[in-house]
């Protein structure tokens, strides 16, 4: 059968004795590494690294660490802004069974005391995430909610986050386009 004109092949590796809930989320899996864009209201706009580690757990689930720092305007690594440690679940049930795409849920812990809880829908190789809760120490830094879109784009990994913090809107903070290594 031909392809359809237009339409793009994507070629995903899927590990053996992957479990079958992960398969539709299987191309996150890897070790990624990249620079991206972070605007901070008070310094701007700024240049970062990041490093993300997402890892196939048998249980059903996968592992996910990642670290971002500020960059020098030579790209080397200056400033540690974020470390968050979670984990990715594709459910086995759907809200959704007659749309496309498969329910999403991303838990992500960062050192700041801020716990989040992200759901939404993937389709291919598109994750839309909302936070449906987010929970902090007393503590832990201004953040109400957040918005997050990972895809692969010609093999990279490419996200962002809009986040609402204090009595600000959902804005655009970071976005990244990271490579496999």
């Amino acid at each position: 059968m031909a392809p359809l004109p237009g339409a793009a092949l994507i070629s995903l590796e899927v590990p053996e004795g992957l479990p079958r809930q992960l398969v539709p989320i299987a191309w996150l899996a890897g070790r990624w590494e990249g620079v991206g864009v972070i605007d901070a209201e008070e310094a701007g706009e700024r240049q970062v690294g990041q490093e993300v580690d997402i890892s196939v757990d048998q249980r059903g689930f996968m592992h996910h660490r990642s670290q971002v720092w500020l960059l020098d305007d030579e790209g080397r690594r200056t400033d540690p802004l974020d470390t968050e440690v979670g984990y990715w679940r594709a459910s086995d049930t759907q809200s959704s069974p007659t749309e496309p795409g498969i329910d999403v849920e991303l838990v992500l812990a960062h050192p700041t005391g801020t716990v989040e809880l992200f759901v939404g829908r993937g389709t291919a190789t598109r994750i839309d995430l909302t936070t449906d809760a987010v929970v902090r120490s007393p503590g832990g830094e201004e953040y109400r909610a957040g918005v997050r879109t990972y895809g692969q784009v010609e093999g990279d990994l490419l996200w962002v986050l809009d986040a609402a913090a204090g009595s600000e809107a959902l804005r655009a903070r970071i976005s990244a386009r990271l490579k496999r290594v």
